[in-house]
């Protein structure tokens, strides 16, 4: 999920390098940037709801680290609000490139603590639940 989800920031941030107003890459990243931010919001809100919860009951000394997962989820969340409020008043290119900026920023710091943290737990976890249950569809 999260190569899914660096791979459609990084079309986004294509689609507002060339989007001009009133041109079609301009609707597209409209329609890109309300693609990325839904899939990426639905993921954290899967990561919070049934995978953390089953990573806790399994592991319970992660208790600290799934915290701050979730902390990292509120903020990231609150920077695609605001990319979201950038798109919707069709703001400039650059503007729309920083709000990007800073996802992408605080996005790959996340992954990659998360990455670095669970992923062998991940790969043992007897996980009662489908896959996009736990992580989202995008």
């Amino acid at each position: 999920m999260h190569t899914t989800l660096r791979e459609a920031l990084q079309v986004t941030r294509r689609a507002v390098a060339d989007g001009e107003p009133g041109t079609t890459a301009a609707r597209d990243l409209l329609l890109y940037c309300h693609g990325f931010c839904v899939a990426l919001d639905g993921h954290h809100r899967s990561e919070d709801r049934v995978l953390f919860p089953s990573i806790e009951r399994a592991h319970p000394q992660l208790a600290p680290v799934l915290r701050q997962l979730e902390q990292d989820h509120s903020m990231i969340a609150h920077l695609l609000g605001g990319l979201q409020s950038a798109v919707d008043s069709r703001a400039a290119p650059d503007e729309l490139d920083r709000h990007l900026e800073g996802v992408a920023a605080i996005m790959e710091s996340h992954f990659r603590y998360e990455e670095r943290q669970l992923l062998i737990v991940l790969e043992a976890l007897d996980l009662d639940a489908t896959p996009t249950e736990a992580l989202g569809s995008f």
